[in-house]
């Protein structure tokens, strides 16, 4: 009897003799002869879960994780932070160039004064506009002390505006005039409240610790 071509690596083999042609998967339950079997991956290990359960990784080959996604709070107060240093900016700006307008073309020594007053606001606010863009820009690469810096920053304006609604509403005869006054106030509270509780969860904690590739 004829088996075809002994040098065909395709043509049927006698039964009980090793075959030459493609690896042939052994039937379920039974262990791969020869050493021709497909290794077998081992699946992924579960992502870490973050704070409300959502998870923060994804996983990638072997188990291992390149790195972790910023938490949704987080990116929120990043963009307020961006905000806040933008406006101070804007307002330091303006004061500066009101502050010079003042003392260059009023001849008294009192618009002088004015003058250097208004500079000299204006150059505070350009200075502490700096905190908040360089916290935000910190927060991809950032440790432990730019989340504290961020808590105590975000700590601050909460109890400055909660000062300033405290202190207008000791004059509760003047509130409609006031009414602008505390509109700031509450959009600055808010504001601040939601930098301070983006730092203080559990998910902002896996995020500052989280391991660097």
């Amino acid at each position: 009897m004829s088996f075809g071509d002994p040098n065909n690596p395709y043509g049927q083999q006698p039964q009980g003799q090793p075959g030459y042609g493609y690896p042939q998967q052994a039937p379920q339950g039974v262990p791969p002869q020869g050493g021709y079997a497909y290794p077998q991956h081992q699946a992924p290990a579960p992502a870490p879960q973050g704070f409300g359960g959502y998870p923060l990784a994804y996983p990638v080959g072997h188990g291992g994780y390149p790195g972790i996604r910023m938490p949704g709070l987080m990116k929120t107060a990043r963009v307020l932070l961006f905000i806040i240093g933008g406006l101070q900016l804007l307002v330091g700006v303006i004061a500066v160039i009101t502050g010079i307008a003042l003392s260059t073309q009023v001849s008294s020594s009192s618009g002088e004064l004015t003058g250097g007053i208004v500079i000299a606001i204006g150059a505070a606010a350009l200075l502490f506009a700096l905190l908040p863009i360089i916290l935000g820009a910190r927060f991809s690469k950032g440790r432990g002390g730019v989340r504290v810096t961020t808590i105590i920053y975000g700590a601050l304006g909460v109890l400055g505006s909660l000062g300033n609604l405290g202190t207008m509403a000791s004059q509760g005869d003047y509130a409609p005039m006031m009414a602008p006054a505390v509109i700031s106030a509450v959009i600055g509270l808010t504001v601040s409240g939601i930098i301070l509780a983006s730092m203080v969860g559990s998910s902002a904690s896996l995020w500052f610790q989280r391991p660097r590739y």
